[in-house]
């Protein structure tokens, strides 16, 4: 089932990405449901998105990656 706003996430989802993660998310999510229709596949595609712009900090929060410096 494809989500309309962030705000019809499921709750763990909501719950723990910031808001532009859960924007990631909710595209890559609808995507995948539309070429797979499968919404479990479409979960691991949407959290594989989501992991290539952010990783949680050592205090378990979502955060964006950051590049180091040279």
């Amino acid at each position: 089932m494809p989500y309309s706003t962030i705000h019809d996430l499921p709750e763990p989802v909501r719950h723990v990405l910031p808001e532009h993660a859960q924007e990631i998310f909710k595209a890559a999510f609808n995507s995948a449901y539309s070429e797979y229709g499968s919404e479990s596949t479409a979960m691991r595609v949407a959290w594989a998105a989501v992991k290539k712009k952010y990783m949680k900090n050592t205090e378990g929060h979502w955060v964006i990656h950051t590049q180091p410096k040279k």
